[in-house]
């Protein structure tokens, strides 16, 4: 076979190119550390390694955002356990009003103690974050979430919280609106509320009651009316009787599933009522029992009958913050849980990155040795080649 001179350099100059080449390849991932400068160098490699970086900068997206809900949870969860705090104090307050004994003047000294409380519970509800957003505002983070006017206080924020992603499948809240932290508490034992009526004249007093068959309980306004000092009956709204007997200081009286228990000694005449629990703000119960607390009208009797209730709405509301607090901490434990396993998801795609991206520096000098001799030789050999000649062989 007969292989032009043309042909010869041809190839051998394209095979020396290739090993130039190769050669300078090799010394760019030295001096860079990567072995993928460009899409060229390996394109499956990089398209690879793309995807890995993109699922890389998704998980790291996941652990910050799951750092930004941690700090706005924990901001709420030291609120909450201020207006625990405050909340407990004020029941405390509550109970020792409880007390025949006292004289206007201390239950009015109560009251005053109440206030604070109150304005220390209003101040939680409008804690904020360093940056000035309201905690319980919902999504409406830039408005005041409670206001006070007289002795009201509404509620100016929305019931929408941020749902935070921090997890492909996986999103928490950031918080918790305040009207459901705050403003939709159960009134009375969270099933009915009781009340003695205003034209009352004996000294009987009802507790807040409780249930004892909840299947039984129909909701109604019921009246327990006394026809004498120790004979009652119950009426509902419709004025059919469903329960009567004898009367006596301290003894339950049950109906439909539910009991209540009067005692002192009512005077004929006078009325309780037991009607279907609504909802009621922390703050319109604690507004409540500082009137009472300040009442220069109310009996004896009526006073211990509203401070009874006030001590009931008192405890839902200390329910309600507690779950409020152990469903923050449920989710705190689950971002933590989920940053926990996107740190070993980061690791793992970091090593699998840089097997793809980044130089092996022992394999690759001696690549690069291997290359250079190579180099070396087709240099060599085209040089010796080049310069035969027919006449070489002509002696």
């Amino acid at each position: 076979m007969t292989i032009s001179t043309l042909t010869f350099q041809t190839n051998a100059l394209a095979e020396m190119e290739a090993l130039q080449t190769a050669l300078t390849q090799t010394q760019t991932e030295l001096s860079t550390g990567s072995k993928l400068p460009n899409a060229a160098a390996n394109p499956a490699a990089m398209s690879q390694v793309n995807q890995l970086n993109m699922t890389l900068s998704a998980s790291q997206q996941y652990v910050s955002n799951g750092t930004a809900a941690t700090a706005n949870l924990q901001l709420q969860q030291g609120a909450l356990t201020g207006a625990t705090n405050a909340l407990q104090s004020a029941r405390d307050l509550a109970v020792e009003a409880n007390n025949s004994a006292l004289s206007l003047s201390d239950r009015q000294d109560l009251a005053t103690q109440l206030q604070q409380l109150q304005n220390a519970l209003l101040g939680a509800a409008n804690s904020t974050d360093p940056a000035g957003n309201y905690l319980f505002a919902g999504t409406a983070s830039g408005t005041q979430p409670f206001a006070l006017t007289g002795a009201a206080v509404s509620y100016l924020g929305n019931n929408q919280v941020n749902q935070v992603q921090v997890a492909p499948d996986q999103s928490v809240s950031a918080g918790d609106a305040g009207d459901s932290v705050f403003m939709n508490i159960a009134a009375g034992n969270g099933t009915f509320t009781t009340a003695a009526a205003a034209g009352n004249t004996g000294s009987g007093s009802i507790d807040p009651g409780s249930v004892s068959n909840a299947a039984a309980w129909v909701p109604d306004t019921y009246t327990i009316s006394f026809t004498s000092p120790t004979q009652y009956q119950v009426t509902n709204s419709g004025g059919t009787v469903v329960a009567s007997g004898a009367y006596t200081s301290g003894q339950a009286i049950t109906f439909n599933g539910v009991e209540v228990t009067v005692s002192g000694t009512p005077a004929a005449n006078d009325q309780f009522t037991v009607a279907p629990a609504g909802k009621a703000s922390v703050f319109s119960t604690i507004s409540g029992l500082i009137a009472t607390l300040n009442s220069t009208t109310l009996s004896s009797a009526q006073i211990t009958t509203q401070i009874g209730g006030a001590i009931a709405q008192i405890d839902n509301a200390l329910n309600g913050f507690g779950n409020v607090q152990a469903s923050v901490g449920g989710r705190l434990n689950a971002i933590t849980a989920a940053g926990n396993a996107a740190q070993n998801t980061q690791t793992q795609l970091q090593g699998t990155v840089s097997t793809l991206s980044s130089t092996d520096y022992a394999a690759a000098v001696t690549q690069l040795s291997t290359q250079e001799l190579a180099l070396q030789a087709a240099q060599e050999s085209y040089a010796s080649i080049a310069k035969l000649s027919l006449f070489n062989y002509v002696s």
